[in-house]
């Protein structure tokens, strides 16, 4: 029926909108001052989140950091640059291959993290007390279940990369949602099986 299908589309570009000035809202009106008041400006929020990215794993590689935040190596080396100069990220060689850097927090860029989050959780329990839990997940499980369904009607979603390991430690929205391995994970995978081979191969000689 058109009018069923007008209304319906209608519906998907409010729900699309809404989405999007809800994440705009969150970060003009709670993430970009409260990261203010923490690091009295000494932080970006895309800088905050090349932190947020490496806080809490094993180390990323700068090509890694690339793939994952969208930009050149060039441009994510630069901004690893400008966080290493200020103390808050650690670059270390590569143990067997000294050409590949690994990346870390110093204690600087944990405290500045911990710091954010504990305020952000904060002032959002406060925002959605009066939210009801099942609310919440039911919005939460929702829009997993949307994403994972773009990600499998774009061009080559094996190569796309969502940010997951910014905003959760362990959770990946299309390999949890989809038979689809997450990109950064077998690229880690395939990185750390040629640095074995080449270790093999050395201890060898």
């Amino acid at each position: 029926m058109p009018t069923a299908d007008g209304d319906h589309s209608t519906l998907i570009q409010e729900f699309l909108g809404s989405v999007r000035v809800f994440s705009q809202t969150v970060r003009i009106v709670v993430e970009e001052p409260l990261l203010g008041d923490i690091v009295g400006g000494r932080l970006s929020f895309p800088q905050y989140k090349l932190l947020r990215l490496v806080a809490g794993t094993d180390g990323h590689s700068i090509g890694e950091v690339a793939s994952i935040l969208g930009v050149s190596n060039a441009a994510a080396s630069k901004g690893v640059d400008k966080l290493v100069r200020r103390k808050f990220l650690r670059r270390t060689e590569g143990k067997l291959d000294r050409r590949a850097m690994h990346l870390s927090l110093t204690a600087q860029g944990q405290r500045a993290v911990t710091k954010y989050e504990a305020a952000r959780d904060r002032k959002m329990m406060g925002i959605f007390e009066e939210t009801p839990a099942a609310g919440l997940r039911r919005a939460v499980t929702l829009l997993d279940s949307l994403s994972a369904s773009l990600v499998d009607h774009g061009a080559n979603p094996e190569e796309l990369c969502l940010q997951c390991g910014i905003y959760f430690p362990d959770k990946c929205v299309v390999r949890h949602r989809t038979d689809r391995k997450c990109f950064i994970a077998q690229r880690r995978a395939r990185n750390h099986a040629a640095g074995g081979s080449a270790h093999g191969a050395t201890a060898k000689r």
